[in-house]
Order: C-alpha cells, then sequence, then structure tokens
C-alpha cells in the first residue's frame, strides 16, 4: 500500500481548521462584524477546499472503479454546501432564520468531513499509487493556493438558486 499520510493529513488540517471556525462562529451573535467576517473566512476557506480536493482528490479518484459512488456523493454534497453557504450569506444575520440556516449548515458539513475522514479517505488508500499520491499533493497545494485568491462569499437565496 502506498504512503497516503501528506494528502489525508493536509485534507485533515484543513476540515480541523473549518471544524474551528464553525465553533467561533457559534459564539457570536447578531449582525456583529466578528460574525461576518468569520462566515466570508469559513466560506473562502470551504469553497477552495472544495475546489482543490475536487481536482487532487476526486478527480483522481473517479478513475477508480471501485470508489466512484463515494466520490460522486462527496462531490454532491460539496455543492449542496455551497449552495447552504450562498444561502447563508443571503440571510440576515441578526435574525432567527439565519441561526437556524447555520446549525443546518453545521451539522452538514461536520457530517460531511467525519464521513470523508472515517469512510472515505480509508477506502480510497487501497486504490491509491505513489503517482497518484505525488499528483494529489501537488494539484491539492497549488489549486488550493490559487481557489483562495478567487473565492468570495455569493449571498444567493436558496430558492433563487434552484431557478
Amino acid at each position: 500500500m502506498a504512503d497516503t499520510t501528506g494528502i489525508f493529513d493536509r485534507l485533515k488540517e484543513d476540515h480541523d481548521k473549518h471544524r474551528e471556525l464553525l465553533k467561533q462562529m457559534a459564539e457570536t451573535e447578531g449582525a456583529s462584524d466578528e460574525r461576518s467576517s468569520l462566515l466570508e473566512q469559513f466560506t473562502v476557506e470551504v469553497k477552495s477546499h472544495a475546489a482543490a480536493e475536487e481536482q487532487a482528490l476526486y478527480s483522481t479518484m473517479l478513475r477508480k472503479p471501485e470508489t466512484t459512488g463515494e466520490t460522486r456523493h462527496s462531490v454532491a454534497e460539496h455543492h449542496e454546501i455551497e449552495e447552504m453557504l450562498n444561502d447563508l450569506a443571503a440571510t440576515d444575520m441578526s435574525s432567527s432564520a439565519w441561526l437556524a440556516k447555520f446549525k443546518d449548515l453545521r451539522h452538514r458539513y461536520e457530517h460531511h468531513i467525519d464521513e470523508e475522514e472515517e469512510d472515505h479517505f480509508p477506502d480510497f488508500e487501497k486504490y491509491l499509487t505513489d503517482a497518484d499520491l505525488a499528483h494529489m499533493r501537488s494539484v491539492f497545494k497549488h489549486r488550493k493556493e490559487a481557489e483562495c485568491s478567487e473565492q468570495e462569499v455569493t449571498p444567493e437565496k436558496m430558492e433563487d438558486a434552484k431557478e
């Protein structure tokens, strides 16, 4: 089996950062500058992480028939989470609706990253070669850096996104 420590540890490092940002956001109240800043930071982080993860990890795993189902599931969740982030950004931060949407987003996102770490990553390890790993580490590093500079908060109500 190939050494997969590097890429999966790097992805988990991001996940831990995301968990901490969610925790900090949960401790804020109302339409504060702190809540706004944390939401922006979390959104940029998660969107850039997802884009880099899809290009590095999931594009590799789609080429492995044994992992196609798990891969498609995770990519679909990335898109659902992005829509939830956009909807949250379009909601008045001082409203009870914002808090309800935030709690739902937090639950869904934490479930997603727990599933990746506990189920998908260990399954993926079985099918990766050293060449796959070298490719994934390189692509993730460069894509994440590029994506961070391009991502932004995109307020869009969920019902508008469905049109």
